[in-house]
């Protein structure tokens, strides 16, 4: 079994561990409809889901959907993912409404400021291909605890193993460890023994 851990991908390889959500994103928050029950309880995870103030969606229909999906998953006891942009502050006041399993913030491209106020509720940050633009988030991920860290590896082309590798490179830890603590984080939150059964 891969050690890799791509907690959200568009381009599923079947090769390594890719949990695969549902959830409506906010840009399709106008075409949402009743949310299928069962569809979200028989899902690895909620997600993509959460708010986008920099798309022309009418943000009180987003913030309807983004607190029915997150309602669902505390009654499922299911993790989230969420999708965030520019929308930080409104996101972290909605979340401490609700007892939720794990939020895992996907793409995670803000400061080390903003990282600090999600790791301090007890959340998690994915960083990808898109974190290693930003100098600010490159200095939230060297100083994010790796028991909060997932890899992803989203809507880029870049292999999973070719970020793993340069997160690891910043962090300045052996690409075994990185492997290591993500799959710690997985079972963590998703029930599993992936450390075992990899080790």
């Amino acid at each position: 079994m891969s050690r890799y851990i791509d907690i959200h991908t568009h381009h599923p390889t079947l090769s390594h561990i890719e949990p695969q959500g549902v959830g409506v994103h906010p840009w399709d928050a106008e075409l949402a409809g009743e949310a299928d029950i069962e569809k979200y309880a028989s899902a690895t995870l909620i997600g993509e889901i959460g708010l986008d103030f920099a798309c022309d969606i009418d943000r009180t229909k987003q913030e309807a959907i983004f607190r029915r999906e997150l309602e669902l998953a505390q009654h499922l006891k299911k993790p989230v993912v969420l999708h965030c942009v520019r929308a930080f502050e409104p996101t972290m006041n909605i979340l401490k409404e609700y007892d939720l399993k794990a939020v895992i913030f996907h793409g995670f491209i803000g400061s080390k400021q903003q990282a600090t106020a999600a790791i301090n509720r007890g959340y998690y940050l994915s960083f990808g291909a898109s974190s290693f633009k930003s100098p600010k988030t490159i200095e939230a991920l060297k100083n994010t605890p790796l028991d909060r860290v997932f890899i992803e590896s989203d809507d880029s082309q870049q292999k999973i193993e070719d970020i793993y590798a340069k997160i690891a490179q910043l962090r300045g830890v052996e690409i075994e460890s990185l492997q290591q603590a993500i799959l710690e984080n997985y079972d963590k939150i998703f029930d599993t023994q992936l450390c075992k059964k990899n080790g």
